[in-house]
């Protein structure tokens, strides 16, 4: 049997974002465990143990792989470094990442999700944006991104979206401060239409939407947004993401994610409810009529 890490431990975000990559990897070389492990030699459960973060790869087990998929010479070190660092709780990844959108860690553990959670205290939540606004708000906090660059942010946002849209899409419960509903992003019109979008949203059985007054006064949300994921394999542990200038940070610990759960729940407590909330959407977009 190859070896792995044998020691049984709670997955990190590290050794999670490794494995989806890992079974992205081989799902587009178009190839089965089997496959792989004829090909390599690398024993199939093993294999399994590390697609599903229960095993961190060795060099050589990380290294046939990578080469077995042809990864590129700019995947290839972001992933090494992941394996290395894979027992280290939290994860940083920095606003100038090379990784494209469409690989980022957020986009995986999203899809991957039982429930999300989301607040935001500045913008419409991106789960629930409509195009339009999202390329205004894009265009409007990225002023250094080409054309070109803002279009595919905006494809990789709605592209987000689609988990809302699955099967069994996961739950998910947003609270929007009062103040990102009054902000015109994209003018009148963009902002009718994503009252509208928001609308529809709250109707959907799997989603609960809450706004925090401005009567509220202060809250515990105005710091700064979040989202807290918990994920339906009691093993693998919940996930905060908070969005930053400084870089996308993802938290693990006990300790923090417990902070934010009970951040959470304090919204949602000093919150309008979700009737109370979709009026008030519906007054807001009757004022621009």
């Amino acid at each position: 049997m190859d070896p792995v890490a044998q020691r049984k431990t709670t997955p990190t975000v590290r050794l999670r974002r490794l494995a989806a990559e890992l079974r992205r990897l081989r799902g587009e070389a178009g190839m089965t465990r089997e496959e792989v492990s004829e090909q390599t030699g690398i024993n199939s459960v093993t294999l399994y143990r590390i697609e599903s973060a229960k095993a961190r790869p060795q060099g050589r087990t990380l290294a046939a792989m990578l080469s077995l998929y042809e990864v590129d010479a700019e995947l290839r070190p972001q992933l090494v470094a992941l394996s290395k660092d894979a027992a280290k709780q939290g994860w940083l990844q920095p606003f100038h990442s090379d990784l494209p959108d469409e690989y980022t860690a957020l986009i995986s553990f999203e899809s991957e999700a039982k429930t999300i959670r989301n607040y935001e205290s500045l913008f419409i939540p991106g789960l629930v944006q409509t195009e339009d606004y999202a390329r205004a708000v894009i265009r409007g906090v990225l002023p250094q991104y080409s054309e070109q660059d803002i279009e595919a942010r905006v494809q990789a946002r709605l592209s987000r979206q689609t988990l809302l849209s699955k099967e069994k899409p996961p739950g998910f419960w947003a609270i929007v401060d009062e103040a990102a509903l009054h902000r015109m992003v994209g003018g009148r019109g963009t902002m009718e239409g994503q009252y509208q979008r928001l609308l529809d949203a709250a109707a959907c059985p799997e989603v609960t939407l809450q706004v925090v007054p401005f009567g509220a006064g202060a809250h515990p949300g105005m710091p700064g947004s979040f989202i807290h994921l918990t994920f339906p394999d009691l093993m693998d542990t919940d996930l905060v993401y908070i969005d930053s200038m400084a870089g996308d940070l993802f938290l693990e610990s006990e300790k923090d994610v417990h902070r934010y759960e009970f951040i959470f729940d304090h919204l949602r407590a000093v919150a309008m409810s979700p009737a109370d909330s979709s009026q008030l959407l519906k007054e807001l977009a009757q004022q621009l009529k």
